[in-house]
């Protein structure tokens, strides 16, 4: 009888249950997507662990401005709103609101729910990061996503998550070197509240605020993230019927990648599901989103989700969307770019199915 291999280091340990999670409700084919997607939802939900109880929104618009900035890169003026809300007993979002000149209150517009990644938060999505230009340049990058959104006539709302931007962890709690996301995650976990589960309420939020604005409508709402904000569209949008439309940029891929030598613990306290791969796997959770129309962007040179492991996520994807009879529904775009957004396809996708 062959001797049981002793498991010592962490990693030994870490990559050994990895082997063995048994994922009891990943999708297979073959199997019954209405049946499936209904145990999976409820599994998701129940690892999350509780939401916090509504409040009235109370929506305040703090400042209001008309940016005319941005002309000379194409970018025709809009007014920019600073919004805050209440979320819950215990938090208020604050958000920027785009609005084109063409919303002039006569017909109903589109809206996008833009979601920052890792960063400034959303100072990055309206232009005010110089991470946003490259040098010598006044253009905005569309790393300004949410610019080149409302240039293409969408309203946008682009709101801080916790712990980033104006709702980032004081500097003066985490000491130096801790991850804030990390520290953030434990300390709402004390309160048995999940950081992801926060955050993905404050999405719901703000797709309650979204509907009661009376230039927007509220059956042509989607979603867009890079990257955390990949993982926040990612589960707000397979929580969310209200979400009709996503793209999710550089967040399709799978554990075992995350998880690996390579990806190096390729995950944070702001994007973890505990208990997650005891019932299913990333692509799983993506697949939530079926039947409802989905853009998946993928670089080949991102080094942060691998354009090997995002093509075995992809090819799980393409299963669940087939059972679902939504193949139509499923797109990719390619580019031979780094961990950025591609901005190929992503307009056109919006603008056909909003």
């Amino acid at each position: 009888m062959a001797k049981r291999k002793r498991l010592i280091a962490s990693l030994d340990q870490i990559r050994a249950r990895l082997a063995d999670a048994p994922r009891a409700l990943a999708f297979h084919p073959g199997g019954d997507f209405v049946t499936w997607k209904a145990q999976f939802k409820a599994k998701i939900l129940e690892l999350l662990g509780p939401f916090p109880d509504p409040v009235p929104l109370n929506a305040e618009v703090v400042e209001e401005v008309v940016v005319d900035d941005f002309e000379d890169a194409g970018i025709p003026a809009f007014t920019q709103q600073k919004v805050v809300f209440d979320s819950e007993p215990y938090a208020s979002v604050v958000a920027y609101l785009l609005i084109p000149q063409c919303a002039d209150g006569r017909e109903r517009r589109p809206a996008i729910l833009n979601a920052h990644g890792h960063g400034s938060g959303k100072s990055e999505m309206v232009g005010l990061d110089p991470k946003c230009y490259l040098p010598g340049s006044d253009a905005p990058t569309i790393s300004a996503a949410a610019l080149h959104l409302v240039k293409a006539g969408f309203v946008v709302l682009a709101p801080d998550w916790r712990p980033f931007g104006e709702r980032s962890l004081d500097s003066v709690f985490a000491r130096a070197g801790r991850d804030p996301c990390n520290v953030t995650y434990m300390s709402f976990g004390y309160f048995g509240v999940n950081l992801l589960a926060l955050n993905i309420w404050d999405a719901q939020r703000s797709l309650d605020y979204l509907e009661k604005l009376p230039f927007i409508d509220p059956d042509r709402i989607g979603m867009v993230g890079l990257s955390y904000g990949g993982t926040l569209t990612t589960y707000a949008t397979a929580l969310d019927d209200r979400v009709k439309a996503a793209v999710v940029s550089g967040y399709c891929s799978t554990l075992n990648d995350a998880m690996s030598l390579r990806g190096k613990g390729n995950y944070c306290g702001s994007q973890y599901l505990p208990g997650l791969l005891q019932w299913g796997d990333i692509p799983d959770v993506v697949g939530l989103i079926a039947p409802r129309p989905l853009l998946i962007e993928s670089g080949s040179l991102d080094d942060c989700f691998v354009i090997e492991d995002t093509n075995l996520a992809y090819e799980e994807l393409q299963e669940i969307y087939a059972a679902a009879g939504a193949t139509d529904k499923l797109e990719r775009d390619i580019a031979d770019v780094p961990h950025q957004y591609i901005f190929h396809k992503l307009v056109p996708f919006l603008q056909n199915y909003l």
